[in-house]
């Protein structure tokens, strides 16, 4: 390992510090902090610890979809807040699920039914496959929700409009900023809890 990605690693494993490239895939695509620019970012700040009281247990997922955030359970009445994307009027889900697969840079599979929607509502022909990088709407990470062994096909992922960060704008999955998404995937573990409420 050299100097460079030595210190990639070192940065992602602070417990706080936003992990921006965690492998050689985010160095390839090399995409730039959405905390540079106030354009980019919005009114969005970043994820914080914050006070947060639940019976749950360290590591639980929560996202608290009516106020846009994710909820990363630390333990002793803390959590790690994070702001998200949540699902439109119409494609709104609740319920509790757990993390069945994780992806970097992942794949996109858009199902028939959202493709043969949007060539209907707008006229778009989405792609039956979409490989991963910096153009896919699933961006750095994808965290895949299961509830038993059926896969719900949603996700919390990435996104490559982090403007949409704090908004209702997704066909039901849970998007943060990429930074962010590769902190969660990081923290996160096959079979953690997550709480849609």
């Amino acid at each position: 390992m050299d100097r460079r990605y030595f210190l990639i690693a070192l940065a992602s494993s602070a417990s706080l510090a936003t992990p921006v490239l965690a492998d050689r895939a985010d160095v390839r695509y090399n995409f730039r902090s959405v905390f540079s620019t106030s354009a980019a970012r919005g009114s969005y700040r970043g994820k914080r610890v914050v006070d947060y009281k639940t019976a749950e247990k360290p590591g639980t997922i929560i996202v608290d979809t009516s106020s846009r955030k994710l909820f990363y359970v630390l333990g002793a009445g803390r959590a790690i807040e994070y702001g998200v994307g949540v699902g439109r009027q119409g494609f709104e889900w609740s319920g509790t699920a757990r993390i069945g697969n994780k992806a970097q840079w992942p794949q996109w599979r858009p199902p028939a039914e959202m493709i043969a929607r949007e060539l209907r509502q707008y006229g778009r022909q989405l792609p039956a496959v979409m490989e991963g990088g910096p153009n896919n709407p699933l961006g750095a990470r994808a965290l895949y929700l299961y509830q038993g062994s059926r896969d719900t096909l949603y996700r919390i992922h990435g996104t490559n409009a982090p403007e949409t960060i704090g908004q209702a704008v997704s066909s039901g999955c849970i998007r943060l900023v990429n930074e962010e998404v590769i902190d969660l995937f990081n923290r996160a573990r096959i079979g953690t809890k997550v709480i849609v409420l």
